[in-house]
């Protein structure tokens, strides 16, 4: 599965490939950026445009982002910071959209031991694109 990471801005796109690059040479994920060439043929592309160069099938949005495309994909991942006020109140008015949309949503928290809890769900039945916000 390809995926494609939408960030916030060109600067944040880059501190990701950076992260990526640089963090655990054990747990290395091949990726890429624009500058990195090869745009289609990377596995999980990072870009803070609204678009799907790698026809990936999984998006996975950060920085509060949001996309124009999203019945380009098979699955859909929010991720915010949910220390942040701001965010969490963000990313439940993106759930709210979602919803009412009739994406099927899936909302997993992170646990203080640093696993995923499962916390609520939505519209099962009605589509088969997950959000996680």
């Amino acid at each position: 599965m390809k995926a494609l990471v939408l960030t916030g801005s060109p600067e944040r796109t880059e501190q990701l490939n950076d992260v990526l690059w640089n963090y655990d040479p054990a747990s290395f994920l091949p990726h890429g950026c624009e500058k990195d060439g090869a745009v289609e043929r990377q596995p999980i592309y990072l870009t803070d445009r609204d678009q799907n160069p790698n026809d990936a099938s999984l998006l996975v949005l950060v920085d509060g982002m949001e996309s124009a495309n999203t019945t380009a994909f098979a699955r859909m991942i929010d991720m915010f910071d949910g220390t942040s006020d701001a965010a969490v109140a963000a990313a439940r008015q993106r759930w709210k959209t979602q919803k009412d949309a009739g994406l099927a949503l899936t909302y997993w928290q992170q646990t203080e031991r640093g696993g995923w809890e499962k916390k609520a769900q939505a519209n099962e039945e009605t589509s088969n694109q997950d959000t996680t916000p």
